[in-house]
């Protein structure tokens, strides 16, 4: 009789299998074993052959009950349940006590198929000769868009053009705490606690004092725009009280 195809899941695997229906069930779940990582005598086996039916693959004496007996149709589902209980069950996803290989700085540099070696070869990152001339084109456009815009400490102004964002700035500078950027941040108190921070980020305070309420924001120069933003009135629109 011809093998037949049957996809075999676990709780850890999944894959596709060619089963021999002379083989017995014992010698099935000893094939099983190294597929799944369970042990034989822990196996249950479920056949699922349709949508709506499915039979156990068991057997009074397993060792002498052949395949050949079951309805092996090609590619039905061959479930095979761990019967150990969860705490006696190997977790393969637990990848925490797998010892590391961690390739030396130095041997790393002297590879030549690596990441680090395209960038040389590319001159990418800190290996383009224009990389300082790059930065210093970005840091003055920053600075342009704050003189353009007449942003300074203590001036009114809204952000991204919301005219429900309205504020004061209270800081125009470099912010340590925001990583991959350069040139100003503009620190913002918002007139109302809609922003992200009370005035700190990353544990390092800007302005004011620590406050559950998030008046503060911090933007780039172009989100920003100045003039003459009084503060919201909540109660200009209300006729009665």
């Amino acid at each position: 009789m011809a093998d037949v195809p049957l996809l075999v899941t676990s709780e850890n695997s999944s894959s596709e299998r060619r089963i021999t229906p002379s083989w017995s069930i014992s010698q099935l779940k000893s094939k099983l074993e190294p597929v799944t990582g369970i042990p034989p005598s822990c196996q249950r086996l479920r056949l699922k052959i349709s949508a709506n039916e499915t039979i156990a693959i068991e057997a009074g004496n397993e060792d002498i009950e052949l395949l050949s007996n079951f309805s092996l149709a090609p590619y039905a589902e061959l479930q095979v349940i761990d019967t150990r209980p969860a705490g006696a069950r190997l977790n393969f996803n637990d990848t925490s006590g797998v010892e590391k290989y961690v390739m030396p700085v130095d041997e790393y540099e002297r590879k030549t198929d690596s990441v680090l070696a395209w960038k040389k070869a590319e001159q990418l990152g800190r290996f383009n000769p224009n990389a300082p001339t790059l930065e210093k084109a970005k840091i003055d456009v920053n600075e342009h868009e704050i003189n353009s815009r007449g942003i300074a400490v203590g001036r009114r102004c809204r952000v991204g053009g919301d005219d429900n964002r309205r504020g004061e700035i209270k800081f125009v500078g470099e912010v340590k705490e925001i990583p991959g950027t350069l040139g100003a941040w503009i620190g913002i108190h918002l007139d109302e606690p809609v922003g992200k921070n009370d005035g700190s980020i990353g544990g390092t305070r800007y302005w004011g004092a620590e406050s559950p309420l998030k008046h503060g924001v911090f933007v780039r120069p172009e989100r920003v725009e100045v003039g003459d933003w009084p503060a919201l009135d909540d109660l200009e629109d209300m006729e009665e009280i």
